[in-house]
């Protein structure tokens, strides 16, 4: 398969289609779920679809090391070559690697301020056309309405979409991890700079994709979208 077919073909498509045609410039989109569900690989997923489109991309991690990052890339550019049996894998591969750049960041040591301007940096100086920035490990219990505010001001003025991972626990004495509208509760309180909100849930043999906030509307939806437990796409169900 030539690289624009799989593309048009991506499950992904549908993804877009759900949120009128996609997160946005300017806006927030999230991908919720508890830990170790698949949220990197969902949001790694959504980079690589856009580095196949020519898009530049920048990853921004607040984990602790980043090698598990460029290996959840080179791990889901394998599949999606694999299973679409995808021409030229290895220029395409080769390509665009060169239109990714992995920032890393400590939450606790850096603040939203300090992080967007080493982002605004590096677009000015080396990354001058991406136009995605997926932010993963980002922890909303431990910022202000203030910070995400500022991410979103930040995309608006560089014209990017932004894509967040958020872990939300299990129910426990504190109450409910989603409210009535299935939103994580620990997401409410930014309704009004999230744009998108994706959750992400384990029903029996596969992990199923829920579209809860598109733009204006909050409404539950069940989208036709699994993330494949095996490979780790997401997939149509």
């Amino acid at each position: 398969m030539i690289k624009k077919e799989l593309i048009n073909k991506s499950p992904l498509r549908k993804m877009d289609n759900s949120i009128h045609g996609g997160v946005g410039i300017g806006n927030i989109g999230v991908i919720a779920a508890r830990r170790g569900i698949g949220k990197t690989a969902c949001l790694v997923h959504i980079a690589t679809d856009k580095l196949m489109a020519g898009k530049h991309v920048i990853h921004v991690s607040y984990a602790k090391k980043v090698d598990h990052i460029i290996s959840w890339y080179e791990d889901i550019f394998k599949e999606i070559s694999l299973k679409r049996d995808l021409e030229k894998a290895m220029d395409i591969h080769d390509e665009i690697v060169k239109n990714r750049v992995i920032m890393n960041f400590s939450q606790q040591g850096t603040s939203v301020i300090q992080v967007i301007a080493g982002v605004s940096a590096m677009m000015d100086n080396a990354q001058m056309d991406t136009s995605v920035i997926v932010v993963d490990g980002f922890d909303f219990t431990k910022s202000s309405v203030e910070d995400v505010a500022a991410f979103k001001s930040f995309a608006g003025n560089k014209e990017v979409e932004l894509w967040f991972t958020d872990d939300y626990h299990r129910d426990d004495s504190d109450g409910p991890t989603l409210n009535e509208k299935g939103i994580p509760t620990n997401l409410v309180s930014f309704m009004d700079q999230i744009d998108v909100i994706f959750t992400l849930k384990a029903e029996k043999d596969y992990l199923h994709l829920y579209l809860v906030k598109d733009h204006e509307t909050i409404n539950t939806e069940d989208l036709p979208l699994k993330l494949d437990p095996k490979s780790l796409l997401i997939a149509e169900v």
